[in-house]
């Protein structure tokens, strides 16, 4: 006999989606250079009484033409009934595979998109149903406040958007630092000095993959000379290395390194090159899924996963993922994109609530300049962001922000991301390797 529940909470009444675009600057990265702009999708879901709960995710055109489809089966839900919600999108869609994850550094999965964002957002509301801080509707705070580490990275000149590749002149602190080119060690610890004296970071990343790897393992070398042992240092080739590449330079950062992030592709070289190695493996790229932790854990292919809400189904399965790590001796940080604060919030609640965090999250939110919530940017304090203290999220949209930005998407024609088409722009003929030095 089969048995279904009706949840009798508020249901959902109206879904609003909307794309946006916001400045990003010509960051560089294995896959590409980022474009002018990075594509955000918002979402705001209306309860029958009227509580509106918003969530942020990365955009592209299919996801939200998804997000379109998934509203028709939502609407009239029960806004509490998360694993009913989840059962009829996955019977909608099927379920994601490592496969449809793809081969750049960023997530291209449908499914986890679709949900983290209506999850998010249900979870906005409730919090503001019962009056309670998300993090609350986790399990409950361990922290008050999240660290987070300085997200360093190759880039040209320029700050995005309208600016392309030139500067605003007037721009002083990081504000100017941000639009600099930094193309080698000095250009690299000049923007490290300065994002740390803006918000206080104590640790480093450097994403890699760009160059040759004699020219970025300069750079992190640089770093441990300008910063000795007081920032702990970790680096991100972004899986574009060999394994016997991955070997060599390993073992020359092994002194310096906090943890060495996805130097090779695939859990099969990571568990070989676990074994080669003293510094701990972290990986965004090689275990994805709950579907990919069996074969992770039988083969010992990293130390450290960092997780990221918008592509492992949302914040509840980002706890369970703590969990089984917890269980099998992993530790847990969180992988970032560029985003603005309401996907900020969901982090920080996010990290608020896990039961151990020995590794600051990391988070592209300095090389952003606008925002989307009302009262303006978060406050990095001592290099952590305080959990916000209203209910559900803690923050508010902003809707002329959310006119601007929505302007910006309409104005800039980008419909996904395409690190290789920009990098073509300013070098013909390049290609993105999957494997590269």
């Amino acid at each position: 006999m089969t048995h279904t529940i009706s949840g009798k909470g508020p249901r959902i009444r109206s879904i609003n989606i909307t794309p946006i675009a916001i400045q990003d600057p010509p960051l560089l990265n294995a896959a590409g250079l980022h474009a002018p702009y990075a594509l955000r999708t918002i979402l705001e879901l209306e309860t029958e009484d009227g509580v509106t709960g918003i969530s942020e995710i990365p955009g592209n055109e299919a996801t939200n033409q998804a997000l379109e489809e998934a509203s028709k089966l939502i609407i009239g839900k029960d806004v509490y009934q998360l694993n009913q919600i989840q059962r009829e999108l996955e019977a909608y869609f099927g379920k994601d595979s490592s496969v449809d994850r793809g081969d750049a550094p960023w997530d291209q999965r449908k499914l986890v998109h679709v949900f983290s964002s209506l999850e998010v957002a249900c979870l906005d509301c409730i919090g503001k149903l019962v009056n309670r801080p998300v993090v609350d509707l986790l399990g409950g705070r361990m922290r008050d406040a999240v660290p987070f580490a300085a997200y360093l990275f190759f880039k040209y000149e320029g700050a995005g958007g309208s600016w392309g590749f030139s500067k605003d002149p007037a721009a002083r602190g990081w504000d100017a630092t941000r639009q600099e080119a930094a193309m080698d060690p000095e250009g690299i610890v000049d923007q490290a000095i300065v994002m740390c004296q803006e918000f206080g970071f104590h640790s480093i990343k450097l994403k890699g993959g760009a160059f040759e790897p004699e020219l970025e393992v300069a750079c992190m070398q640089a770093l441990y000379q300008e910063f000795g042992k007081s920032a702990p240092l970790r680096f991100d080739p972004n899986a574009i290395w060999k394994p016997e590449t991955a070997l060599k330079f390993g073992k020359e950062m092994e002194p310096i390194l906090e943890y060495l992030e996805d130097p090779v592709r695939g859990q099969e070289n990571m568990a070989w090159l676990r074994g080669q190695i003293k510094t701990p493996l972290a990986t965004n790229m090689c275990t994805t899924s709950f579907d990919e932790i069996p074969s992770s854990i039988q083969m010992g292919s990293e130390d450290i996963i960092l997780s990221d809400h918008h592509f492992w189904g949302g914040l509840k399965a980002s706890m369970e993922l703590a969990r089984i790590c917890s269980v099998f001796g992993r530790d847990l940080s969180m992988h970032s994109n560029s985003h603005l604060g309401i996907s900020l919030a969901a982090m920080v609640h996010l990290g608020a609530a896990l039961p151990k965090l020995r590794y600051a999250l990391d988070t592209h939110y300095p090389w952003q300049s606008e925002e989307i919530i009302k009262g303006g940017r978060f406050d990095f304090e001592n290099g952590a962001v305080a959990v916000p203290s209203g209910p559900g999220l803690g923050v508010e949209l902003d809707r002329e922000s959310l006119k601007i930005l929505h302007q910006n998407y309409l104005d800039c024609g980008l419909k996904k991301r395409d690190d290789q088409k920009e990098m073509q722009k300013v070098q013909p003929g390049w290609t993105f390797q999957k494997i590269r030095w």
